[in-house]
């Protein structure tokens, strides 16, 4: 049965996009078989794949509504991909149409029950937002990823998503937990960015991964030709940096 992992973090702009992306396909170079669900409804993460959201048949939202099975939504870009779950605009409504339905929160479990099993992990891109779509992701997900940049206002929106896991674990899913905090975005020359870690450090003990992520501009740049940066420049400091990531989360989790 695969490995559940949602990324989430309520503030936008920390990186959780990048991460999800690049996790994916480090973990698939490690020869892992991989699910990416983009549940976020701005699209970023299959745009990084080089999804043409334009041309999308079936998405997230569909499988959601119940209008496909996630055979029919699942794309492979190319043989050595991940398998990707796209999203489309459709999915910003979901949480209006959903909210008047009994077991709301369980219908993405409900949906992907089937397909947990051919996979080794399954990553979950979660929308900027602790609303009915991340409660889902939560609900389906065995641990929570926290990408986040090592700043003073960081610490609060870590301390509310702290919050809502715990909520959500005594309430709906017992074996839910904060998995681990990646540190995103990071400058080792910053003496506030090394405070800052260091408080999260001892709060969360063993949460928090030893590879720091550091601010790259290459991510940008791979995102816009359709590729992880760790395919498109895997010399870049980021995507040594991920690929790294990806080594450590197999040895601590699995």
């Amino acid at each position: 049965m695969a490995k559940i992992i949602a990324l989430a973090n309520q503030k936008g702009g920390v990186g959780k996009t990048s991460t999800a992306v690049n996790l994916a396909a480090a973990f698939a170079d490690l020869g892992k078989k991989v699910l990416l669900i983009d549940f976020d409804p701005q699209g970023n993460a299959s745009t990084a794949f080089g999804i043409d959201k334009n041309k999308i048949t079936n998405s997230i939202y569909h499988l959601l509504s119940g209008r496909c099975t996630p055979s029919e939504c699942i794309v492979v870009p190319y043989p050595e991909y991940p398998h990707i779950i796209p999203v489309t605009r459709d999915l910003s409504g979901a949480e209006i149409e959903l909210v008047s339905e009994i077991g709301r929160e369980f219908r993405l479990k409900e949906q992907m029950e089937a397909e947990v099993d051919k996979y080794d992990l399954i990553l979950i891109d979660c929308p900027p937002s602790l609303g009915l779509l991340s409660l889902n992701a939560m609900v389906m997900a065995d641990e929570i990823f926290v990408p986040m940049p090592c700043e003073f206002l960081a610490l609060e929106g870590l301390s509310q998503l702290v919050d809502i896991v715990e909520l959500t674990k005594r309430r709906l899913n017992p074996k839910l937990s904060i998995g681990g905090i990646i540190f995103t975005m990071f400058d080792s020359r910053s003496k506030l960015m090394r405070q800052v870690a260091g408080e999260v450090e001892q709060y969360f003990v063993d949460k928090v991964f030893s590879t720091f992520i550091p601010r790259n501009i290459k991510v940008s740049e791979s995102q816009s030709f359709g590729k992880p940066l760790v395919w498109y420049d895997k010399k870049t400091k980021g995507a040594l940096a991920y690929s790294k990531l990806a080594s450590e989360i197999l040895e601590k989790r699995f």
